[in-house]
């Protein structure tokens, strides 16, 4: 069946006759930064743009000229004061509350800050887009998003009844997560008008997810703790967590001392900020973050207060150097996950991933 960009749109949003809709893109700064893919994405911002403005012609919602702004360089920093909207410089935070949803297909995460706009304005909704490609639309995108919320309920049972989570990788390493004092999020593909609890979604979509306790209970420190491979071409690299923070980077390699070099520029980047389990049967494994992760087992460093967690903006050094980055374990990526089992207060176990498969659907 040929994918149909207005029924996604009015599956996933079903917006009202009196809403006013925004399509965001970000662009490079400079001619050297872009690339093929992300040209490729600001196109499909363009159809998007054209696909919501025929929907409001039948709808009755109105939809602004494409926004677009600089590109932030970080997945989930803070978008920029300015941006350009039908050719005239425009501040970003009043063209968004004054929208009632904003779709952003950008090149960096910009996931947190409209998190962020969306504790501000209640009548306000957004989708983040990072890194989305055209294919999607014959995958992740035309996915049964029916089937992926009963996955994603599925999941929010266990993770909600649990107090930890204990991973083993298929490199042998091993890392036990701190559940206590946290309850999972759903990004299930629905995000109609007013939806209650969290009001931002990614599309594609389909994950449960939960930020591990980060220690901030007096007296109660986080016991996330263990060793997390990262795997580029060739080199291995380990991460060894200790309370919830990377404390040490393992290896000889490139990706080993830039990765030294970046968490030793701000501290708040070693915060373990995320383990979610994505659950899109579209979802297909190349490379591409924001669809990887849709197909199994990640977790992020960096920023986690858009997630329910306490590392935000403040506890940065500057607003340059916030991140929110993810690391998947897919089926289909170099390193995948050999068991993940999560524990009740009562020591009761439930098994949800067994040599990269799911075993709890």
């Amino acid at each position: 069946m040929a994918f149909d960009l207005i029924k996604l749109l009015t599956d996933v949003f079903d917006p009202k006759p009196d809403e006013v809709v925004t399509v965001a893109c970000d662009v490079p700064r400079t001619p050297g930064e872009d690339t093929p893919a992300w040209k490729e994405r600001r196109a499909m911002a363009l159809e998007w743009h054209r696909a919501f403005t025929a929907l409001g012609h039948g709808r009755g919602f109105s939809i602004n000229p494409v926004l677009t702004y600089p590109a932030t360089g970080a997945n989930n920093a803070e978008l920029p004061i300015d941006g350009e909207m039908g050719g005239n410089q425009v501040v970003l935070v009043d063209v968004l509350l004054d929208s009632t949803l904003a779709v952003f297909l950008t090149q960096y995460s910009a996931t947190a800050p409209l998190d962020a706009l969306s504790q501000v304005k209640e009548d306000f909704r957004a989708a983040s887009m990072p890194g989305v490609e055209k294919r999607m639309e014959r995958t992740a995108l035309a996915a049964d998003y029916r089937e992926v919320a009963r996955r994603c309920r599925i999941l929010e049972k266990i993770l909600r009844g649990a107090e930890s989570l204990d991973v083993t990788f298929s490199t042998g390493n091993r890392c036990f997560f701190d559940l206590r004092f946290r309850q999972p999020g759903v990004d299930d593909g629905f995000l109609p008008r007013h939806k209650p609890g969290d009001r931002v979604i990614n599309l594609p979509s389909g994950e449960t997810y939960i930020v591990p306790y980060e220690g901030e209970q007096a007296g109660s420190q986080s016991e996330t703790r263990g060793t997390l491979p990262m795997r580029d071409a060739a080199e291995l690299v380990i991460m060894r967590v200790e309370r919830n923070r990377i404390a040490q980077v393992e290896g000889n390699g490139t990706i080993a001392r830039n990765l030294r070099s970046f968490f030793a520029a701000d501290p708040a980047r070693t915060n373990i900020a995320e383990v979610a389990f994505g659950c899109n049967q579209w979802a297909q494994v190349t490379g591409n973050v924001l669809e990887d992760e849709k197909a199994g087992f990640h977790w992020a460093y960096g920023r986690s207060d858009h997630l329910g967690g306490t590392v935000g903006v403040t506890k940065f050094i500057h607003r340059e150097t916030v991140v929110h980055q993810d690391v998947v374990y897919a089926k289909g990526n170099p390193i995948q996950v050999a068991e993940a089992t999560a524990t009740g207060p009562d020591g009761s176990k439930t098994r949800i991933i067994r040599n990269g498969d799911y075993v709890v659907f």
